[in-house]
């Protein structure tokens, strides 16, 4: 692992590249559903500071990271909402390294006009999601990490609470007719009314402006003082191919860049890398409700030497 020191200068947007102009194209970046607002505040401040133009494409992170593997799709920047699908997907074919950048929590979100609003409680959410005509939301595991994060939680919710066959009755609670391929297609869902509670990031609850259940510290995956806790539990979704699978492992929720190794614009998409890691990058993500990590952490090797100074400690 690599441990990120300094990201470059003290505004990495600033710098001049001799090899790449800055009108030789838009930089093409991949990034997570639930990363589209405060992913876009970074691109445009990038924009207005470098003149570099820039294609936003959003969706599930499993979705996009499948998008590369299957369908040939060569993004200049990578942004997942799970660390893990770097190794398991990825790398080291399409990229070789990645920096860990902001954190977040799995939250249990609703309106004032949700079933149970007035008595919901982090001690009873699970009874009053039980009871019948309480509609909830949730993304697909298969695509959106959010889903299996959500399933994660359920696992050690029933841990935590002593709550036999909790996880069962979740899902029973939150049937498959209730999933959505992506996480943040959920919010709208939510405020017309077509959900009563939605399974959803912290930031995009507050983005929105919604009310939301904050879980123990043990149960919601946003803490890494236990992360022996979450290790716990396991959950398998699809993987690469037809027919394989992926073992995910409970892990304190982290979202994660790259610059793909087939990247086109490669010297402004890792300026745009060491920019989104700098202490403005910070400061615009935290703006949009978005935890961003003190220092960034890099993963494996082949890092862009402008963005890093680190000793290694694999």
């Amino acid at each position: 692992m690599l441990v990120a020191a300094a990201w470059g200068c003290d505004d990495p947007a600033r710098r001049t590249d001799a090899h790449t102009p800055e009108n030789s194209g838009a930089i093409v970046v991949y990034n997570a559903a639930a990363l589209a607002r405060p992913m876009r505040a970074v691109l445009d401040s990038f924009q207005a500071r470098t003149g570099v133009r820039y294609e936003q494409e959003t969706a599930a992170s499993l979705e996009l990271a499948r998008k590369v593997i299957e369908l040939g799709g060569e993004p200049d920047v990578v942004a997942l909402a799970d660390p893990d699908l770097f190794p398991k997907l990825l790398e080291p074919r399409f990229s070789t390294w990645h920096a860990l950048f902001a954190r977040n929590r799995i939250v249990l979100a609703y309106t004032s006009r949700s079933r149970g609003a007035h008595e919901i409680t982090a001690t009873n959410w699970f009874r009053v999601l039980s009871r019948p005509g309480v509609e909830v939301g949730r993304a697909d595991p298969h695509t959106d990490p959010s889903g299996y994060r959500t399933l994660l939680v359920w696992q050690l919710a029933e841990r935590y609470y002593r709550e036999p066959d909790l996880s069962t009755r979740m899902l029973v609670a939150s049937p498959a007719r209730n999933m959505r391929p992506r996480e943040a297609d959920q919010v709208a869902l939510l405020e017309v009314g077509e959900y009563d509670y939605i399974w959803t990031y912290q930031n995009l609850a507050e983005n929105a402006g919604i009310r939301y259940v904050k879980l123990p510290d043990a149960v919601d995956l946003g803490e890494p003082a236990d992360s022996a806790t979450y290790a716990l539990a396991t959950v398998r979704v699809l993987g690469r191919a037809p027919g394989d699978s992926l073992t995910l492992q409970g892990r304190p929720i982290l979202f994660a860049v790259t610059v793909p190794t087939r990247a086109r614009r490669r010297a402004s998409a890792e300026r745009f890398v060491a920019f989104l890691l700098s202490a403005d990058g910070r400061r615009i993500l935290r703006r949009q409700h978005f935890d961003a990590l003190d220092a960034p952490v890099v993963v494996g090797s082949g890092a862009p030497s402008l963005a890093v100074q680190a000793s290694e400690q694999r």
